[in-house]
């Protein structure tokens, strides 16, 4: 059997010269399966230990836990030129950059290499948020409620043959039962409503340090459209991503910094208009054939993340790691 590419590989291979979507015709992809740790330090936070808000000027304790990560994708190549191919699952790129999200899709490769990619994300915008986040010890506990919704990805990689590429998304998400800000009044509650239209658009270069160093910068704008103005902002990002390959270790390293600007004032906090800065910083590596096995592969990655609000109920940092293996087949 021949050895698959790695996820640094993969990256690499993407910003050379023209390769085709896989090796072969037919089905390929892979599995893998990690245990790791998380903290979460969020008000936000819908664990069952934060249910209770000791004041809107205080920050709850972090929570922490273990986790187990299955994680994977599958994908059918087919055509002439093997240039067609359905996928489904997580992709590389995304995890060794930080974005753990299901996706399926449809790419397209023209012959100059431009691949077009369009996609469905059917899980990433849902979950669980409080009803009423607002709601503080004395007044009770707060309740969950569904928060459901989908994105829309279009990705044009490598255009007209070049090392540029653009990633675009258009996003909805909806709040089944909507209570923030239950204490105030009707006007105000509407300020708070969460319900969004979200445009997200992203746009990276891959330049080539050499063969095996890849450095990928990216420039990233989102505007979200919530029911209620409050929750309405402007975003704008940059990021950094290093891939290595030495021998059979992978290394893929990213940071980033966003900022979000909020259209107005949040009624909870004294008509504030809240201003976010986010950070983060992400790590993934892998180890090829561990232990000689063929297709099998040590998998870890790292990541933590901070936001800074001039509305201290908004601060976050939350911190994950894992460790697990790989299987491509």
């Amino acid at each position: 059997m021949k050895t698959k590419l790695s996820l640094v590989a993969l990256a690499l291979l993407s910003g050379s010269a023209w390769a085709q979507l896989a090796e072969t015709a037919g089905f390929s992809g892979e599995v893998s399966l990690s245990t790791g740790f998380y903290s979460i330090e969020s008000n936000l936070n819908t664990n069952d230990d934060n249910e209770q808000l000791d004041g809107l000027d205080q920050n709850n304790d972090a929570v922490t836990g273990g986790l187990l990560l299955p994680l994977g994708n599958l994908a059918y190549t087919f055509g002439d030129a093997l240039n067609q191919q359905f996928y489904m699952g997580t992709s590389r790129e995304d995890i060794a950059t930080g974005t753990l999200a299901f996706e399926m899709g449809y790419k397209y490769q023209l012959a100059s290499g431009m691949i077009i990619d369009a996609s469905i994300l059917p899980t990433i915008m849902s979950g669980e948020v409080w009803a009423d986040p607002f709601l503080e010890k004395k007044d009770g506990k707060r309740t969950t409620t569904d928060e459901d919704g989908n994105a829309y990805r279009l990705k044009l990689e490598n255009i007209m043959g070049s090392k540029f590429s653009v990633d675009m998304a258009y996003a909805t998400k909806e709040v089944d039962s909507e209570q923030s800000g239950s204490k105030l009044s009707v006007e105000d509650q509407n300020k708070l409503r969460r319900d969004t239209d979200a445009f997200y658009f992203r746009t990276d270069y891959k330049y080539m340090v050499d063969q095996n160093t890849m450095l990928k910068p990216r420039l990233t704008y989102i505007s979200a459209d919530a029911d209620g103005e409050a929750n309405s902002f402007t975003g704008y990002g940059v990021e950094l991503s290093y891939f290595k390959m030495l021998n059979r270790h992978q290394f893929a390293l990213t940071a980033g910094f966003n900022s979000r600007d909020y259209d107005a004032g949040n009624p909870v906090f004294g008509n504030t208009t809240r201003e976010d800065d986010e950070m983060s910083l992400f790590a993934a590596y892998e180890y090829e054939n561990f232990m000689d096995w063929q297709d099998w592969s040590l998998v870890s990655f790292a990541g933590f993340g901070s936001t800074d609000s001039n509305i201290d109920f908004y601060d976050k940092n939350e911190y994950i790691m894992s460790v697990g293996m790989n299987y491509h087949f």
